[in-house]
């Protein structure tokens, strides 16, 4: 069973932004920035299954817009993790979801275009920025990076959600989500 642990961020941390749009009593419009705080958590899975299922209940609440950067060592889920949230964002065919590892992006269709970018055989930002990343964010999109610690520089211009998988046993994966929104629930 999953064990999951929720913490909302502090005033100091990220907030994500939303814009809403208001209209005054005399019909003038005006867009005001509002700050979302968004949360951490921390799961722990006892399997590859937990681990897709983790990715399904994220991938299901995604709206589109969203950059999601998977990071972890060799062999510690982030396939299985994308496989889920691909499958709950509603891929058509999520049972080939596979590492692009050698084509360096795949794209899946359904609820949202998903493009799933394996940063792992680049070798350096530049790369990366002319795979035509910017191309792949609109709001109908989401973009699953694994391997992401590779590129993340060029993130950090941008709001995204950060997921990190660590070994914690032989088939037990602790796994940490950051800047999650807060249209995004996670409970077991």
């Amino acid at each position: 069973m999953l064990q999951v642990c929720h913490s909302e961020r502090s005033e100091e941390s990220r907030s994500r932004s939303s814009a809403e749009t208001l209209r005054s009593a005399q019909g003038d419009t005006r867009e005001i920035l509002i700050e979302l705080p968004s949360m951490d958590f921390d799961v722990t899975s006892n399997s590859p299954d937990e681990t897709i299922e983790l990715g399904r209940k994220l991938g299901s609440q995604l709206k589109g817009s969203e950059v999601v950067a998977v990071c972890g060592q060799l062999g510690s889920g982030k396939t299985h993790l994308i496989k889920g949230i691909a499958a709950g964002a509603g891929a058509k065919d999520a049972k080939h979801v596979n590492s692009p590892t050698f084509v360096i992006v795949n794209e899946y269709t359904g609820r949202l275009d998903i493009y799933h970018i394996d940063a792992y055989r680049l070798d350096s930002v530049s790369e990366f920025e002319m795979l035509g990343f910017d191309d792949f964010c609109y709001p109908q999109s989401v973009v699953l990076i694994e391997w992401a610690d590779k590129v993340e520089s060029v993130l950090q211009t941008m709001d995204y959600i950060r997921i990190e998988l660590e070994h914690a046993g032989e088939t037990k994966r602790a796994i940490h989500v950051k800047n999650t929104p807060q249209y995004i629930h996670y409970s077991n």
